[in-house]
């Protein structure tokens, strides 16, 4: 599965803003995404701290370190464009500081794509205002940069099932050891951000 952050796009009551370039395509035939070799501890650092930097950039509304942080193509966006790009979330005064005291469920584990990039995706289930969220890394000078963010927000309230519905039971694989386990994806709501630039080949 390739990681779709190509676009910068904002969807919401603001409407959708997309860039023309694209994100690295693999060849065809290239192989299939491989766990990434990173840690719980890893994962949880990248995750955080990329989480409390967009939190700092929405309070405040300088978006510098945001974008410092990222890789090259990253940077590619200015600070004012990501700025543009998480309006609606400023706005709402969204607060992601329980990412700090909170576990991540991940719904897909941290994996390394054709192109050699780095994608992951979950929610932190806090109240009221689930946070979800998407991200690509790429490395650079042996550390993992920011490639592209998608955040999403939702209730936290349990969905009810349908009476109608009746799914077959599903196995599922005990996680490696030092991996975060995966968790089913919760019901996407509310705004949804996200920022990349792909004009850069890790």
């Amino acid at each position: 599965m390739v990681v779709a952050l190509a676009a910068l796009a904002v969807a919401g009551t603001s409407g959708v803003a997309q860039e023309s370039k694209q994100e690295p395509k693999p060849p065809p035939g290239a192989r299939p995404p491989t766990p990434a070799p990173i840690d719980r501890n890893g994962v949880l650092i990248l995750i955080r701290s990329t989480l409390f930097a967009l939190d700092h950039a929405n309070k405040t509304g300088n978006y510098t370190v945001l974008r410092d942080l990222g890789s090259p193509g990253f940077q590619s966006n200015t600070a004012a464009r990501l700025a543009e790009i998480f309006a609606a979330e400023r706005k709402d005064n969204i607060d992601l500081s329980g990412v700090a005291v909170l576990d991540p469920q991940l719904t897909m584990l941290p994996q390394i794509e054709a192109n050699g990039m780095m994608h992951m995706a979950g929610f932190f289930p806090s109240a009221p205002t689930q946070v979800n969220f998407e991200l690509a890394y790429v490395p650079v000078d042996r550390q993992w940069r920011l490639f592209g963010i998608s955040v999403s927000f939702g209730q936290a309230a349990p969905v009810a099932p349908q009476a109608e519905e009746h799914p077959a039971p599903q196995a599922q694989a005990t996680p490696p050891k030092g991996k975060l386990p995966t968790h089913p994806a919760p019901p996407a709501a509310g705004a949804r951000a996200q920022a990349s630039k792909a004009n850069e080949k890790p």
